[in-house]
């Protein structure tokens, strides 16, 4: 996803995801006047839910109960789940109470169940699930008996879907992932309220066996298609046949077996598993292969090539598509909602009219699962009013990615107008590429979700988590979520407060310090054109005037970064009975490193001042404070997984079977977050888009640059020439493809590099 830079929009390689239909108000009053009728996913409407059942009440427990005893094992005897009816008003509800000495918690739907479940943890139990931990991976270490709620407690969804996942996140996140860490990002999901996820693992298996029918051998297909971690990009029918490394068919099958497996288990959780549908990408060649057919060319996307576009007119389209719908249901099972986005990111209609398109789009789409919802991202220009003059939309649901993103006067903050009443969620992307970049702007999301869930006949039916990249900035998903659920806008110091409580398990008043203070700052960006807050320059491209890290993050900062560092001295404060806890441990690793990541904006300036005055003498002092604060950032990071590169590459070592596969499956995933891509002409996009301030990159990838860099520097100083070119591509494609073994074990200790990186601060001559 390429974003068009402009004085409205900048940054951002942004996709989306999906989500659903009727509003908090009842069921027929949101039917009622000219606006479009909501759409649903499934057979239960307006209710939110996933089926007849669910609707009733009368829906079994059994999958909830497997998330209680995977996550509180030694809690789940003395917690009782049960079904219970919805809200009056139709909307999905939970209840928390005591019953017999023991926690009953009930639920209108399965997600609503364990959307119970979530809060009861968090809200009574004060033991918070972690989306972007690893301490959550295995069962919580809780201990005794369940507390008792004091009272019983009910909550009502304020809108009925609660979606996540960004179509880019299977590269940037999970491309190689195993069952076992699907299944905890499943647990947490769940527990945090997300009925609907978007799920393309197995799409290649799809594309694979439809082609062979019009003129395709497998082989060709993997050829065609490009590796896991760079197959968003293909679906969203960006690029193809994009590197020499192939895709083996052994890999491809057992993606197929596991895309199944995670969709069934979504279902069973009440998780809406939305498919990637059928609107027109073919592989080179087609129209000599299928009589009939026409192919509009598609051209290049950030260097790359495009597939190209298959009319929707035309009878071929029409055949395709059936074959695609029938083959995906064999595969993974079937859907209420797919989600397709006509004309991605710069995509060319040529001479075929787009309104027409989308509606042959949509009949397919309907001819193969009848009521189903067309789930597209509303981001740079999509979708049109072209598009949308052209379909049913009581059956298309818009992701809205740019909804906390503009002022309040532009007409881009007011979703309901730029769509013409099309039902909407509300979404944010606060990070691209998966920098790992803390805040968003959840100040903005307070006021514009109640907002717009107020306006008479509003067509907003749910939120959605669009990162680019899952599994950081807890607070931020947490907050999001919960605002499904909230019956009215919630007090952002008393919130960033209470989250401190339930994520160390005990009030302390630093760690609530601490919180608040991140809130106010990182958490409290303003809607003035972006959504995430600036990357660090430790991951920058070398050079003298590097004001970002990724080629479309903010060039300046978003918050008071000097105020946000309050927050490490609070944190270091904490009582030792927060200290040890995994998540504080997580946290103040995580806090220490945007400090260091925010000071490199001050640092430098310095050194390019002394660079300009041929101050060798002090250009060597700087430069080597920065280069040492670099590696006390690098161990830092080490000391938690979650911070290590090495923990992230080791899924690709699994799921591959021989060394030959094991080197492309590397190669895949490290050129994504260096230079992105093998060639020079989508480097020159996309070189550090996704890059991470990680153990490995940090002291190994991004010091060697720098390193590099101002030993040039020192050298033209020392000649009187200007500094000696480099051919940054050619450092970083060697990088990603050598085979280097990258440690998966934490080593140091977090508190004691932290207080170290907090001297940093005031001892250091930057």
């Amino acid at each position: 996803m390429r974003p068009l830079r402009s004085t409205a929009l900048a940054g951002g390689l942004g996709l989306a995801l999906l989500a659903g239909a009727a509003g908090a108000a009842p069921a027929r009053a949101a039917l009622a006047g000219p606006g479009p009728a909501p759409a649903a996913f499934s057979t239960a409407a307006a209710r939110g839910t996933f089926s007849t059942a669910a609707a009733r009440g009368t829906f079994s427990t059994a999958a909830a109960r497997g998330v209680v005893d995977r996550m509180v094992p030694a809690w789940s005897p003395s917690i009782d789940l049960a079904a219970c009816a919805p809200a009056a008003t139709g909307a999905e509800r939970y209840e928390i109470a005591p019953r017999h000495g023991r926690v009953r918690i009930a639920g209108s739907s399965p997600s609503a169940l364990l959307t119970g479940v979530g809060a009861y943890l968090k809200d009574i139990a004060h033991t918070d699930v972690s989306w972007s931990s690893d301490a959550s991976a295995e069962p919580l270490g809780v201990r005794g008996r369940p507390p008792l709620p004091s009272a019983p407690v009910t909550h009502t969804a304020n809108v009925p879907h609660r979606v996540l996942s960004n179509d880019t996140a299977d590269g940037y996140t999970n491309a190689y992932w195993d069952w076992h860490r699907w299944q905890r990002e499943l647990d947490v999901a769940a527990l945090h309220g997300i009925n609907a996820f978007f799920l393309p693992v197995g799409m290649e298996a799809v594309y694979q066996r439809t082609m062979r029918d019009f003129g395709y051998t497998a082989a060709q297909m993997r050829a065609w298609m490009p590796m896991p971690a760079h197959q968003p990009w293909w679906l969203l029918q960006n690029m193809s046949d994009l590197a020499a490394d192939q895709e083996s068919q052994a890999l491809i099958d057992a993606r197929a077996a596991l895309g199944r497996r995670i969709a069934d288990r979504m279902r069973a959780l009440g998780i809406e598993p939305i498919l990637p549908g059928y609107f027109g990408t073919v592989p080179g060649g087609f129209t000599a292969r299928n009589a009939g057919a026409a192919v509009v060319p598609q051209g290049t996307w950030c260097g790359a090539q495009r597939p190209g576009w298959l009319d929707p007119r035309t009878a071929v389209f029409g055949r395709v598509a059936a074959a695609f719908y029938r083959t995906q249901a064999r595969l993974l099972g079937t859907s209420g909602a797919f989600k397709m986005d006509l004309l991605h990111e710069g995509g060319n209609p040529g001479t075929v009219p787009v309104g027409e398109a989308a509606r042959d789009v949509q009949a397919a789409l309907e001819t193969a699962h009848p009521g189903a919802t067309w789930v597209i991202l509303g981001w740079q220009r999509n979708p049109t009013a072209e598009l949308l003059a052209g379909v049913d939309r009581s059956r298309m649901l818009i992701i809205d990615g740019l909804t906390d993103r503009y002022t309040d006067s532009d007409p881009s903050s007011d979703p309901a107008t730029r769509f013409s009443g099309t039902p909407y969620a509300f979404g944010s992307i606060w990070n691209f590429g998966g920098h790992t970049a803390t805040g968003a702007n959840a100040a903005v999301w307070n006021t514009r979700f109640f907002a717009q869930l107020a306006t008479p006949r509003t067509p907003l039916r749910g939120i959605a988590v669009l990162p680019e990249a899952n599994d950081n900035n807890d607070a931020a998903f947490e907050f999001l979520t919960e605002l499904a659920w909230a019956p009215a806008r919630p007090d952002l110091p008393t919130w960033f407060g209470h989250f401190a409580d339930a994520r160390y398990g005990t009030p302390d008043p630093h760690a609530e310090a601490a919180w608040r203070i991140i809130g106010a700052t990182a958490y409290s960006m303003p809607a003035n054109g972006w959504s995430e807050a600036p990357d660090g320059l430790f991951a920058a491209r070398p050079s003298l005037g590097a004001t970002r890290g990724s080629p479309t993050s903010p060039a300046r900062t978003r918050y008071d970064t000097t105020a946000f560092a309050g927050a490490l001295t609070e944190l270091l404060h904490a009582a030792p009975r927060v200290r040890a806890t995994p998540l504080y441990r997580y946290d103040l690793v995580d806090v220490a490193r945007q400090v260091l990541s925010n000071r490199s904006r001050d640092w430098l300036p310095r050194i390019r001042a002394a660079y300009d005055a041929a101050n060798r003498p002090l250009l060597h002092d700087l430069t080597a404070q920065w280069l040492g604060t670099m590696r006390t950032l690098d161990a830092l990071l080490r000391t938690r997984p979650e911070f290590m590169l090495g923990h992230w590459l080791r899924y690709g070592t699994r799921a591959a079977a021989n060394p030959a596969d094991r080197a492309a499956v590397q190669r895949d995933l490290r050129t994504l977050i260096t230079v992105w891509a093998d060639t020079p002409a989508v480097a020159a996009h996309l070189d550090d888009y996704a890059n991470r301030e990680w153990s490995g990159l940090v002291g190994g990838y991004y010091l060697d640059r720098w390193q590099r860099f101002f030993h040039a520097l020192d050298t033209a100083l020392s000649t009187g020439r200007p500094p000696a070119p480099i051919d940054w591509f050619a450092l970083g494609h060697t990088w990603s493809t050598a085979p280097t073994v990258f440690p998966t074990t934490p080593a140091g200790s977090p508190y004691a590099l932290a207080t170290r990186a907090r001297t940093l601060l005031t001892t250091s001559a930057l």
